[in-house]
């Protein structure tokens, strides 16, 4: 519940503590969720499965628990203390990400992963609702754009330190160097993240929705859904979701496969260039968001809009520049199709940071989890659930007539799906303005 108060609360270093602490959790979850990538191979190979079994492990298996429990989860943050749902939730895909090192068989590995999933969704969207309360609007978009670096430092830090170590150590360890941190961290977010006042820094009218969490789920999710602005927004990261994750678990499969790079070296390379892209890709368009939206709130989507749309001629230079031209830097061997890689994470970060963004803007303080666990579920269930295993199955379904280059062609299939976001972005703009019109006049 809102505890009023005469004035905002000042940001202070503890407040950069709790956004920091927040930003590593969201870190460790997509390196414990993405790493997987980097292991595809060898763990394929040592049970035996075909890609579409691969991307069922990497997709359905986690996107649909993730995506079902997420909205309760949110619901629940909504009314109790965030941090320390937070905490306990890291603490469990953390031992979850472990147990995954002792696998023995291809359901060994479905049923440990179905469990990370459990933790994972009760850790983005209490992230996103204490960031939100923790920054003033003029300060939002890009402390937001911090926190969601989490997914590309974490697909940086999986990628490369995950090829390095399985490399030399073997796969198995590679689920122990992760998980036994995050433990760790856990501990430190219970302790030293703030719990901030819900909508302390929202104008007196806008803070009723503050009690929008006393509305049954069911009404609640439907109520969020028919929102004309909000409910594109989703479809549009949904399909973004699918492009991006298809893209970021196979794409290292692809360089493996096709450019016949080893394990640590697909890792370091890709890692780096499609890592501090959308790094770069993440803080640029929160920044830029901020400067722009002051001016017109139709910024956060049309600059959504605008890196969705780049992101796919980035995507298909990825897969179809020469194998042959490729840069030596000292001993290590660069494919120029990693100038693309790095053009696609920085045009194709820029779709989740600002939707997150913009659905904070969307709702009351009292629903901001729910929201945000609304969106997730789009991103995950067609994302994270669909992507990898439509991937796998289009790479099967190709390599039978062409061999190897099937995966290719399905990569390529799947960045398509990066239109389809424009479309739905270019349907939100006109209603998300109207809405935001419609909360300052209510």
């Amino acid at each position: 519940m809102h505890t009023p108060q005469t004035s905002p609360p000042t940001v202070t270093w503890r407040t950069h503590l709790s956004l920091a602490l927040l930003a590593l959790v969201y870190i460790f979850s997509f390196i414990d969720r993405q790493v997987l990538s980097i292991l595809l191979e060898p763990i394929k190979q040592e049970f035996g499965a075909s890609d579409t079994q691969m991307g069922l492990l990497t997709g359905l298996a986690f996107g649909l628990i993730y995506a079902l429990l997420g909205i309760p989860v949110g619901r629940m943050a909504d009314t109790q203390n965030r941090r320390n749902i937070v905490a306990v939730c890291c603490g469990v895909w953390s031992l979850a990400t472990a147990a995954c090192g002792f696998a023995t068989q291809y359901w060994h590995m479905l049923a440990a992963r179905m469990s990370v999933a459990v933790g994972e969704a009760g850790g983005m969207a209490p992230s996103i609702s204490i960031v939100s309360d923790s920054y003033p609007p003029k300060m939002r978009s890009f402390a937001i754009s911090l926190f969601m670096m989490g997914p590309n430092l974490g697909t940086l830090l999986g990628l490369v330190i995950g090829g390095m170590v399985a490399q030399y150590y073997g796969w198995r360890s590679v689920f122990l160097a992760f998980g036994i941190p995050g433990v760790i961290l856990a501990v430190l977010v219970y302790f030293f993240v703030k719990e901030p006042v819900r909508g302390a820094y929202e104008a007196p009218k806008a803070k009723p929705a503050v009690d929008a969490a006393r509305e049954p789920l069911l009404k609640q999710v439907l109520r969020l859904l028919s929102m004309k602005a909000m409910r594109n927004i989703c479809l549009a990261c949904g399909m973004a979701g699918i492009a991006g994750y298809g893209y970021g678990v196979w794409a290292p499969s692809f360089f493996i496969r096709i450019h016949g790079m080893s394990i640590s070296h697909a890792g370091l390379v890709f890692g780096i260039a499609s890592g501090s892209g959308a790094v770069l890709g993440a803080m640029f368009c929160g920044w830029l968001s901020d400067k722009l939206c002051q001016r017109d709130s139709r910024w956060q989507l049309r600059l959504a809009a605008i890196g969705s749309f780049i992101a796919v001629p980035a995507g298909l230079g990825v897969f179809f520049w020469p194998v042959s031209d490729f840069w030596m830097l000292g001993n290590i061997k660069v494919p120029v199709a990693m100038a693309f890689a790095l053009m696609f994470g920085f045009f194709g970060a820029w779709f989740a940071t600002l939707s997150y963004s913009a659905i904070s803007q969307l709702v009351g303080a009292g629903e901001r989890s729910v929201a945000a666990a609304v969106l997730n579920l789009f991103i995950t269930l067609l994302g994270v659930g669909v992507g990898p295993l439509v991937t796998g199955m289009l790479s099967d379904y190709f390599a039978k007539t062409h061999g190897t280059e099937g995966l290719r062609l399905a990569l390529s299939g799947v960045t398509l799906m990066f239109l389809l976001t424009v479309l739905f972005f270019m349907l939100a703009i006109k209603p998300y303005k109207q809405h935001l019109q419609q909360m300052q006049s209510a």
